[in-house]
């Protein structure tokens, strides 16, 4: 007994199989712009709050410049009992709360996770020793003031050659500080959902996938139905790849963007297939 070969299906049965198959590409490209554009925007957002940090980072390592200045020229006074009333001064108490706020700020922003947590509540540790070494020094005098100040500007140790993080005076520290949350910030800025290989397979992909429809569909189209195929495919198939191009160098494309384009690319595909459907469309009696 012999099988029967399949009876092939009616061009038009193949038409809306392609028709289903393109749009169903269109409607996954729509989701992976949202997805992507989601996740990278959450990345971004985040890297600004730590470009925060960075700024108010740099403002407490200038508050920290001023208050050595301040104890600088209170280590020039030379009457004990001048500097005993007198003290650290309002310059140095202003300098120091400032730092101290900054560094509030700066855990807000903080782009680092606990490591970074954690060397912000060394560093405000480190303020609040200084501050009361400075007020003790005064109590001893000019040359235990200007110790301080010292001890304010000291570098990191090192080890080799390569320096220490977190190992020299205040100001360094500061500057350390500010490091870490730096290479926060270039990590959060070449997160996944921004990196060229992953964004360039992930969106090339289904645009393959609906080359390969469209130039299925062309072939229908001019061996059964002996028409050329509508250019408003072209036009779906071009939209579709201009935005999953600039989504891959853009890092992403801006969702208000792509979103429009991609819905007109879905229309001009239906509208594509629409005459060639419509020539089996026979009323009913």
């Amino acid at each position: 007994m012999t099988g029967r070969r399949p009876r092939p299906s009616h061009p038009v049965v193949v038409l809306r199989r392609l028709r289903a198959a393109v749009l169903g590409v269109l409607a996954v490209t729509t989701l992976l712009c949202l997805v992507v554009e989601d996740r990278a925007g959450d990345q971004m957002a985040a890297s600004e709050r730590t470009r925060g940090a960075m700024d108010d980072l740099l403002r407490a390592h200038e508050q920290a410049v001023r208050a050595r200045t301040a104890l600088d020229a209170v280590a020039r006074v030379r009457d004990p009992v001048s500097i005993a009333l007198t003290g650290t001064g309002a310059d140095f108490a202003n300098a120091a709360a400032r730092i101290s706020s900054h560094l509030t700020s700066a855990t807000e922003g903080n782009g680092a996770g606990k490591r970074g947590l954690s060397h912000i509540q060394f560093v405000q540790g480190q303020l609040a020793t200084t501050v009361k070494m400075a007020n003790a020094a005064v109590l001893d005098g000019a040359p235990a003031v200007g110790k301080v100040g010292e001890a304010l500007r000291a570098g990191p140790e090192r080890a080799g050659k390569r320096p220490v993080r977190f190992t020299g005076g205040l100001e360094q520290s500061l500057l350390d500080l500010r490091q870490v949350e730096s290479d926060a910030r270039e990590v959060q800025l070449d997160s996944d959902w921004r990196d060229h290989r992953l964004l360039w397979p992930l969106f090339m992909t289904p645009l393959a996938v609906l080359l390969l429809l469209v130039r299925a569909t062309g072939r229908v189209v001019a061996r059964r139905f002996r028409r050329y195929p509508s250019p408003a495919l072209a036009l779906a198939l071009s939209a579709t790849a201009t935005v999953d191009v600039l989504m891959c160098v853009l890092r992403p494309l801006d969702a208000v963007i792509a979103l429009p384009v991609l819905a007109a690319a879905g229309a001009l595909a239906h509208l594509a297939y629409r005459p060639r459907l419509a020539e089996y469309r026979f009323p009913r009696p």
